[in-house]
């Protein structure tokens, strides 16, 4: 069984410790927990984690986040990936920070980079983990938030979420997402909400 598991984000120095680059920072975790090394591919970085039986290919869109749906639909059809392997980890204004909501399916919420996937896909019918990045910022600067760098109050909140955000990809391709939504969102309102 196999699974592309694209992160959002934008390619380039200035962009590496915003909070639009999640995706990445998520990814790269991962990648780096299963000492295994990204590569230079067409519209992407791509590295390649086996767990479980399962092949979960990694993806970082070099296409800037406006265009990521040209990486994630050349990866699916490359790989011969159906849509329903697909998870796609996006940062979201809307969620605290470090929160994290695993959907089967859903609007893009405004996001660039889910309107561009939607777009090329033809489809909402996908798995994406919103990342919560917060939205404490004044009303007209989102683009200013979303492209700035985290505090250092904000970093010390991410490891954590970022380490879950490595068992639910775990969890998607070895249980399925309906089970993993059901497993996280429970655990959640065990841990007090958070």
């Amino acid at each position: 069984m196999k699974y592309l598991i694209a992160g959002l984000g934008n390619i380039g120095f200035e962009y590496s410790n915003t909070r639009h680059n999640i995706g990445f920072l998520v990814l790269d975790a991962l990648a780096k927990a299963s000492n295994i090394c990204f590569n230079d591919a067409r519209y992407g970085a791509i590295a390649e984690v086996k767990h479980k039986g399962r092949t979960f290919t990694l993806l970082k869109p070099s296409t800037y986040m406006n265009l990521s749906g040209k990486a994630v639909s050349y990866w699916l059809q490359k790989e011969k990936i159906p849509v329903e392997n697909l998870l796609v980890i996006v940062d979201d204004i809307a969620l605290p920070i470090g929160s994290l909501r695993l959907r089967s399916f859903g609007s893009d919420g405004g996001h660039n980079g889910l309107k561009s996937i939607d777009g090329v896909l033809g489809s909402q019918n996908y798995s994406r983990l919103r990342f919560g990045i917060g939205g404490d910022f004044p009303k007209g600067y989102q683009v200013d938030y979303v492209l700035g760098e985290w505090t250092d109050a904000e970093i010390k909140i991410l490891p954590e979420p970022i380490k879950k955000s490595a068992d639910i990809i775990f969890s998607f391709g070895t249980i399925g997402v309906e089970r993993t939504m059901n497993f996280f969102n429970k655990k959640k309102k065990e841990d007090g909400g958070q």
